[in-house]
């Protein structure tokens, strides 16, 4: 997949996998939206938690900010939803 037709999923899902951004895979300046939720689905014992911080810590650096870390034990996911500035 390129970077554009990532960057048009994510715009279209308004979700990004944390290890994407964390493997520098896609450029979210051209991102349209104010919102967006950074998903974990990696690791286990705590790891998605672990990611989808450091992703938002990495965003944080272009303007995002941390609103809040959500888990769902049920799936083993965990959504980090960040707001830009």
């Amino acid at each position: 997949m390129s970077a554009r037709d990532a960057l048009e999923q994510i715009t279209r899902t308004r979700t990004v996998t944390a290890s994407a951004i964390l493997g520098n895979q896609v450029d979210m300046r051209a991102y349209p939206y104010r919102l967006l939720s950074i998903v974990s689905h990696h690791g286990i014992g705590g790891d998605q938690v672990t990611q989808a911080v450091a992703a938002a810590e990495v965003l944080e650096q272009f303007g995002w900010e941390l609103v809040t870390v959500s888990e769902f034990a049920s799936s083993r996911m965990v959504y980090a939803i960040m707001r830009r500035r």
